[in-house]
């Protein structure tokens, strides 16, 4: 049987969610996605828009609407876990066609159907900074005729629901990171010089699909010899050359939860300057996993980050982290920096976001995995080779 999330977790979310509007006092809350970033609207609907945007409309009781644009009716009603779905053209792809003579909803019918004619004070939007201008302003628009409720960001609230996984959820994260490390099993094994990044990228996406994946959670990067200190970045269809440090990053979605690995292989014997960053990479993520565990200040694990790259002469390579929540998103709230001041707590997941990054050299590496908040500790979601990797 596939590992999924059933539809009552779905329809618990939105009551555990309704119970928090109350608290806050907000009277109506949109939850805001789209094709890149659809986190905010899967996770309540498991929709996930292609080309045109989506929303999901909910008062703090009754049902919820699932809000798309004007050519997504008979995709979202195939899987959205929402039954209420309803069309506004604003929602529409960004070529903007007119779609003459469709029926469709606006901001003012579909906020008076959430609401069932109860007043509204206080409106909250989760996405807010994805929304477009289009569609926020066709909202301030409609707010004058249904009680022109108070517009706030609501994006914190909804993603301190969403930072406690739930057993069927970190179920289809552990799924998610069994197939992304097959993925980096496989590109180990069949990597060498002469490769394009590209093609080391398609080996990952076979064993992805392969494997049943949705896809791949994020766009991955597979970055050779100099040029491989980006952060953040893209396949450059570069060749791989004998003596290259080799920053591969990449990931599957799975029933919508990302995951994530990240490893530096070298073609060929690591010299003193790649082995060195390599080996300072993974003491880093050792303090930080041996730091974890439920109850421990966040900002403790940043310093067990911080003082073994200091101590190990690194410190002058660190961009940022070093940990990240995850779920929906491959990157999501909470992060763990250098000012976190929070409790960790049991059912929290985050990544080993360590990234160094060797300006002067132009080389870079990052040692990522996944892994869950314990009592006893941290769980790891992958493990594969954590060592110094050489493809001889």
């Amino acid at each position: 049987m596939r590992i999924r999330i059933e539809d009552q977790e779905f329809q618990e979310r939105i009551r555990k969610t309704q119970e928090m509007m109350k608290q806050e006092g907000l009277d109506l809350l949109l939850a805001y996605g789209n094709e890149a970033e659809p986190q905010y609207v899967r996770y309540y609907s498991d929709y996930w828009p292609s080309f045109e945007s989506a929303g999901v409309l909910m008062a703090a009781e009754g049902e919820p609407l699932l809000i798309i644009g004007p050519e997504s009716g008979t995709f979202a009603g195939d899987v959205s876990r929402i039954p209420k779905i309803r069309k506004l053209l604003c929602f529409r792809e960004s070529s903007e066609p007119e779609y003459p003579g469709a029926k469709l909803d606006d901001f003012v019918s579909v906020i008076r159907e959430a609401a069932g004619g109860k007043q509204l004070h206080k409106m909250g939007i989760a996405g807010s900074c994805l929304i477009t201008q289009v569609i926020y302003q066709a909202l301030t628009d409609a707010l004058p005729e249904v009680g022109n409720p108070e517009l706030v960001k609501a994006d914190l609230m909804v993603s301190k629901i969403r930072a406690h996984k739930s057993p069927a959820e970190i179920a289809c994260m552990r799924e998610a990171y069994r197939i992304t490390q097959l993925a980096m099993k496989k590109v180990v094994e069949q990597i060498h010089a002469g490769m394009t990044e590209n093609q080391v990228k398609g080996i990952a996406m076979s064993v992805i699909y392969e494997e049943g994946g949705e896809g791949e959670a994020y766009p991955f990067w597979i970055l050779t010899g100099k040029g491989s200190n980006q952060a953040i970045s893209r396949c450059r269809n570069k060749v791989i050359e004998p003596g290259d440090l080799v920053h591969i990053q990449i990931g599957t979605r799975y029933e919508g939860y990302a995951s994530t690995m990240g490893r530096p292989v070298v073609i060929g014997k690591a010299n003193e300057v790649q082995r060195g960053l390599i080996e300072a990479g993974l003491a880093a993520q050792r303090a930080i996993l041996e730091t974890v565990r439920a109850g421990v200040n966040a900002g403790a694990v940043s310093d067990a980050h911080y003082r073994t790259l200091k101590e190990l002469g690194y410190d002058g390579h660190i961009l940022y982290g070093p940990c990240h929540g995850t779920g929906l998103m491959e990157g999501e709230y909470p992060w763990i920096e250098s000012n976190s001041d929070y409790l960790l707590e049991e059912g929290m997941t985050f990544c080993t976001c360590v990234y160094l990054g060797d300006d002067e050299r132009q080389i870079g590496m990052r040692i990522e995995d996944g892994f869950l908040v314990t009592k006893d500790g941290a769980e790891s979601f992958s493990d594969y080779r954590r060592e110094v990797i050489e493809i001889l």
